[in-house]
């Protein structure tokens, strides 16, 4: 049988386990909240009611090497919290042995919003979506079932999990649901530019001509308040030869996928440098300077790209400005989000 059909069915299987557990009542879903003027979240709290026990167990879990094949890689190695949960010291994402991967590490801020997840939406369902890092050969490269009789041999996460769940089992789905509630709280919406929105701060001016510049040339793909439209785009970067990155094309065989990526939010930019799916720019002013005079024109290049974008000198410092606006420093340094020993 065909490897990715395997996979697939492997994570509807999952997938439908994750659905029929159980929660008791709690009160506790005012652990999540949908900032003013804000869409209605893609994910089902309904379905999953935040808890606060199952979010600390997340909280550990995601930070604990023991997820990987020779406890060296965390989740948090690759998605460190103080840069929008992404790694900024390489371009690709490094695993167990030094081995190196073929992406950038997205960042994960905003994910209830997500419906599709990994830069070529491999994984709809943040439920699943930690299978493939922990299971993939050049990052984590666990197997689940010794993740778990790890877990279980532990001294703490037996009673973590006792804690979490109310019994004393741990199971794929637990470890799963535990991950998923953690990064549902990574909710990015308090930046000078939210601030604005809510007519508690004003632009400079410089910000507010970058302002006016963005919603002109960039809105259509990095649609506001989430700044992603979450959608597969051909942004013109000449082919990388070495990685050959076909992209949403490898997941779906549809030549007219091949080189689109999906469009990342561009909340907490300033922190989550190297940028585009393979991190072959260091700064903005690399981004900027490719959209202005760097866009390759291929065939399936994005119809909101093809005519270009043409700005002047001031108007690439005037674009800056306003993306500094959409650093929220409460998110990226939120002690609720961090690394804790207890």
């Amino acid at each position: 049988m065909n490897k990715n059909l395997l996979l697939f069915i492997f994570f509807i299987g999952i997938s439908s386990l994750l659905c029929s557990v159980k929660f008791k009542p709690n009160d506790e879903i005012h652990l999540f909240s949908i900032p003013e003027n804000w869409p209605i979240p893609v994910y089902d709290f309904n379905k999953m009611p935040l808890d606060s026990k199952i979010i600390d167990l997340g909280r550990h879990l995601f930070y604990d090497p023991i997820l990987s094949l020779d406890n060296s890689v965390s989740c948090s190695s690759c998605h460190l919290s103080f840069t929008a949960f992404t790694h900024v010291d390489h371009a690709l994402s490094h695993g167990i042995g030094d081995r190196i991967g073929t992406r950038n590490s997205p960042v994960l801020i905003n994910l209830a919003w997500n419906k599709h997840f990994m830069w070529d939406g491999a994984i709809n369902h943040l439920e699943v979506q930690a299978i493939a890092p922990i299971t993939h050969p050049s990052e984590m490269g666990e197997d689940l079932l010794n993740v778990l009789a790890k877990l279980k041999q532990s001294k703490k996460y037996p009673s973590k999990f006792f804690h979490a769940f109310g019994d004393s089992t741990i199971s794929s789905k637990q470890l799963l649901l535990a991950l998923t509630q953690f990064q549902l709280t990574l909710v990015s919406a308090n930046s000078k530019y939210d601030k604005v929105k809510r007519k508690e701060e004003i632009f400079t001016k410089q910000e507010k001509s970058g302002y006016k510049l963005f919603q002109k040339h960039c809105a259509s793909c990095h649609t506001e308040p989430l700044l992603t439209s979450g959608e597969f785009e051909n942004n013109g970067l000449p082919i990388d030869n070495t990685l050959n990155d076909l992209g949403r094309g490898k997941i779906t065989q549809n030549p007219s996928d091949n080189y689109t990526f999906k469009v990342p939010t561009l909340r907490n930019i300033e922190f989550s440098f190297p940028y585009m799916h393979d991190g072959r720019f260091k700064s903005l002013n690399e981004v900027i300077e490719h959209y202005s005079s760097g866009i390759s024109h291929t065939p399936n290049l994005s119809s909101k790209l093809k005519n270009g974008i043409n700005l002047t000198s001031n108007q690439k410092v005037d674009i800056i400005a306003f993306l500094l606006t959409l650093t929220d420093k409460e998110f990226l340094f939120n002690p609720d989000y961090q690394f804790t020993r207890d």
